[in-house]
């Protein structure tokens, strides 16, 4: 009977372990890294992010690693990749995790490598179960277009040239973006093309403190009691101005 019973068990073990290594190698858009190719990897992307973990895995924290990775799949110059961290037999890992000075209380932990560089990296000190601020944190501190859900990479690069013009050159600019949205026939991308506009609009009118101002307007209406329908509204017109925020501060 026991011997049984440890069959069972051995069995159950072998069939979890089977379950998670797929899991862990199933992150669409990343690699695993490891000690032996760390350097190399990095030497050969722009933007590198990394994600230090534990051994498989899961949770709240992974399904937004995952669509984090997800999110970067179109765009050539950033990788994501991901350190498994083993606290238990060879250790694997346990040297990189050293190297930087992360332990399994922190995980996971977000490092950004640029260029190359693998002795300054960029730490993401904000919430590793929320997929947008990891994407945020990459945004701002790579300088590479990610996109955020609601933004459309063609108006960003507009935005780009709104905000790096002169005050009396940005009325032109802004007409030539009405112009471009009145002729968008995808409602999805109509509604975002059209909220580009009326920011553009407000900061002629009011400088471009309105984005700050009206991102917190924005959250606090957000966090209120609203119906599912204008949340999701509101996020709309929270990730377009955050995307106006992240590029403001590229100007800076």
């Amino acid at each position: 009977m026991m011997a049984t019973k440890s069959m069972i068990v051995a069995g159950l073990a072998v069939v979890f372990a089977f379950f998670q290594t797929i899991n862990a190698d199933g992150v669409k858009g990343s690699i695993q890294l490891n000690s032996g190719v760390f350097e190399k990897i990095l030497r050969k992307h722009r933007a590198v992010l990394v994600k230090f973990d534990e051994t498989y895995p899961y949770g709240e924290k992974q399904d937004a690693f995952k669509e984090v990775a997800a999110a970067t799949l179109s765009q050539d110059d950033v990788l994501v990749a991901e350190v498994q961290v083993q606290d238990y037999g060879e250790k694997e890992n346990a040297d990189l995790a050293e190297r930087f000075g992360v332990t399994k209380e922190d995980f996971p932990v977000y490092f950004l490598f640029l260029s190359g560089d693998a002795e300054n990296p960029k730490k993401f000190l904000g919430n590793a179960k929320n997929a947008d601020d990891v994407k945020k944190f990459l945004i701002r501190e790579s300088g590479l277009w990610l996109g955020l859900p609601s933004c459309l990479e063609d108006y960003d690069k507009r935005v780009k040239e709104f905000l790096k013009a002169s005050g009396d050159k940005r009325p032109d600019i802004l007409a030539s973006v009405e112009e471009e949205a009145s002729k968008e026939t995808d409602d999805s991308k109509k509604r975002s093309a059209d909220i580009y506009v009326k920011t553009m609009k407000k900061i002629v009118e009011k400088g471009t403190d309105f984005v700050d101002s009206e991102i917190t307007r924005v959250e606090k209406l957000k966090d209120g009691k609203v119906s599912d329908k204008k949340k999701e509204q509101l996020n709309e017109r929270l990730n377009i101005l955050t995307s106006f925020q992240l590029l403001q501060k590229d100007e800076l």
